[in-house]
């Protein structure tokens, strides 16, 4: 069985981190996006996975290379020559993702983090013998929102873009199951499946709905990074509590590469990351954030709301808080206080910044 997805472009709502890698490779519990995703395809049964790029094709062969063999899975990329929408790539890859043989394929959005829920997910499309079955989630507040409405079966009656009455407080979360057939429908052009395909999927009366328990995010930009990580970090704690780290300094949700080191007297959680090879100094507090691989934290600094990027290194003293992203190697002088600073890579900070502000 196959899979493709959908990489896309610049990532610029993740900016400074996106400077660095593309999107998909960005850190998210300490292993890159993509790898959740490619993890969750393989134990539904996927052995090959499809990633369709139109940015930094070298980093992505760079990361099949490290992680095709780690995986288990056949990984290949087809590259876009422009942006191709959500359907175009589909139409590109036509080829690996139909082998004659009409078994469905997967399609999944690479900032989507949820508990992929795919083997259930397929055999509920198979089960209805569907065209196409979307991935919906509930929200609370639908107005923000494409509402997919549906009948008790499942079967997508319409869509309704930012619907100003009720008509139903499902929205799709970005995660298909497709057959051979929706191939016929798209054309080698850029084009939206969600627009141009699925609304035609579904006055054929063959589109269908799989509802998500759990939970769900997009991940692309940093306040909903942090809630996907607190989200991801409570899924843990119920499935994978074993993998958490414990003991004394731990409170709540907290996730540590082993090769990490920390010293006497910190407090760390919830909600907290910690990447491998990271030195994090003594007295330190840490609290709904994410220190990426190789960061050194130095003694008695305080970090809250915030994203800090490979290698960077936070002085003596320190505070930062309110949505800080650090990109990659910054350096930051003991005893500053950061505030909602957006700092790019390899800068060095010298002085503190009050007020929230990009740091050129």
């Amino acid at each position: 069985m196959r899979a493709i997805i959908l990489v896309g472009g610049y990532g610029t709502r993740l900016r400074p981190l996106t400077l660095s890698c593309p999107k998909p490779l960005v850190d998210f519990a300490n292993k890159p996006m993509i790898v959740w995703q490619i993890e969750a395809l393989k134990t539904a049964g996927c052995t090959e996975v499809v990633l369709a790029i139109n940015y930094q094709p070298e980093v992505m062969m760079g990361f099949i290379n490290e992680w095709q063999e780690k995986l288990g899975v056949k990984i290949v990329c087809s590259q876009e020559k422009e942006p191709m929408g959500t359907a175009g790539p589909l139409a590109l890859a036509r080829q690996i993702l139909d082998d004659g043989s009409g078994t469905p394929f997967f399609v999944l959005n690479s900032d989507v983090i949820c508990e992929y829920p795919l083997k259930e997910m397929l055999d509920f499309h198979k089960a209805r013998n569907a065209e196409a079955t979307i991935l919906v989630t509930k929200v609370d507040d639908p107005t923000k929102y494409g509402v997919v409405v549906m009948d008790e079966y499942g079967q997508v009656q319409r869509f309704v873009e930012k619907p100003k009455e009720f008509v139903g407080d499902k929205i799709n979360a970005g995660i298909y199951v497709c057959s051979p057939d929706v191939l016929r429908r798209i054309e080698l052009r850029p084009t939206s499946i969600e627009r141009e395909v699925f609304p035609h999927i579904a006055a054929d009366n063959k589109l269908y709905s799989y509802t998500l328990n759990g939970y769900w995010m997009d991940v692309g930009q940093p306040k909903d990074y942090l809630k996907g990580l607190h989200l991801h970090l409570d899924s843990m704690h119920i499935s994978k509590n074993h993998l958490l780290a414990s003991g004394s300094g731990i409170l709540g949700n907290v996730l540590v590469d082993p090769s990490a080191k920390i010293g006497e007297g910190c407090l760390i959680g919830p909600d907290v990351s910690i990447g491998a090879g990271c030195v994090v100094g003594n007295g330190v507090r840490l609290s709904n954030c994410v220190i990426m691989r190789g960061v050194v934290i130095k003694n008695h600094s305080k970090i809250d709301q915030c994203i800090v990027g490979w290698d960077s290194k936070i002085g003596a003293w320190s505070r930062l808080e309110n949505h800080c992203v650090l990109g990659e190697d910054v350096q930051c002088k003991d005893e500053l206080y950061l505030n909602g600073a957006v700092v790019l890579p390899h800068k060095e900070i010298k002085e503190s910044v009050p007020q929230p502000a990009i740091i050129l």
